[in-house]
């Protein structure tokens, strides 16, 4: 029983280790320049966030930004590329590998290409800051981390599976992913919307995924409205990325 998936997930890990330290330089440069930006350029500022200070508030949202960006993106353009370039899937597809074991095996994939690009930023944003977490809150934070990620490869692979054209995928994340991170919280507190809108700000995935991990990493507390968010989320996610690619390859 998902010994295709796994199969899969070990192709692409290996894929990965050829070119990790330039995939590691490069995926970081953007969540760093971000902190150094406004965690160190208005730290003058803005003192505190709710006790806070502003660099560490800021800090587990970059980290998460990092890893789920990293699940998406390794779902979306592994699956565009192995379906429309190398035709990967079609080769798959004359093995007893299922389509269950191919979303599955991308799915474990972009998790786990989003946790080590997730820890190699926070290692870096550590490195050079005085701030320091109860490590004992790090099972709690990759909670929020695994679930995030499994619904941002389910996102991914959806978009890897219908979209022809790469061009339009870069579209998605512009249109449709960043707007609903940056909406979820990282650079300011929640309380900063106007009360009528706060209720579907919380509603959404991206929310519970960020303001839950910032809480989970700094607190140690696990929110249970947002832990069924993120279940929900993550159920529903992987049926429609299983349905889209099934329907896909049965066209």
């Amino acid at each position: 029983m998902l010994r295709g998936a796994f199969s899969i997930w070990g192709r692409d890990m290996l894929v990965m280790r050829r070119s990790i330290f330039s995939e590691l330089l490069a995926v970081t440069a953007y969540p760093l320049t971000l902190y150094l930006a406004f965690g160190v350029g208005l730290k003058g500022y803005i003192a505190d966030v709710g006790g806070i200070p502003y660099p560490l508030f800021i800090a587990p949202g970059l980290i998460t930004m990092t890893a789920v960006n990293a699940a998406f993106d390794e779902s979306s353009w592994s699956m565009w590329f192995h379906r429309r370039v190398q035709r990967t899937i079609e080769e798959y597809r004359v093995t007893p590998i299922t389509v269950y074991d191919i979303v599955i095996g991308k799915i474990i994939s972009g998790f786990c290409q989003g946790a080590i690009k997730g820890m190699a930023v926070a290692a870096v944003i550590f490195f050079l800051t005085p701030f320091r977490i109860n490590y004992y809150n790090l099972l709690a934070y990759l909670l929020y981390i695994a679930l995030g990620s499994m619904i941002f490869s389910c996102l991914g692979t959806i978009c890897g599976t219908v979209i022809d054209k790469p061009e339009n995928i870069g579209r998605v994340q512009a249109v449709i992913i960043v707007p609903l991170i940056f909406m979820a919280g990282i650079f300011f507190p929640l309380s900063s919307y106007p009360a009528a809108i706060q209720p579907l700000i919380k509603a959404l995935p991206t929310t519970a995924i960020f303001e839950g991990a910032r809480q989970a990493l700094l607190n140690g507390t696990l929110d249970i409205v947002y832990i069924m968010i993120l279940l929900a989320g993550a159920a529903f996610a992987f049926a429609v990325a299983a349905y889209t690619f099934n329907r896909k390859m049965a066209e």
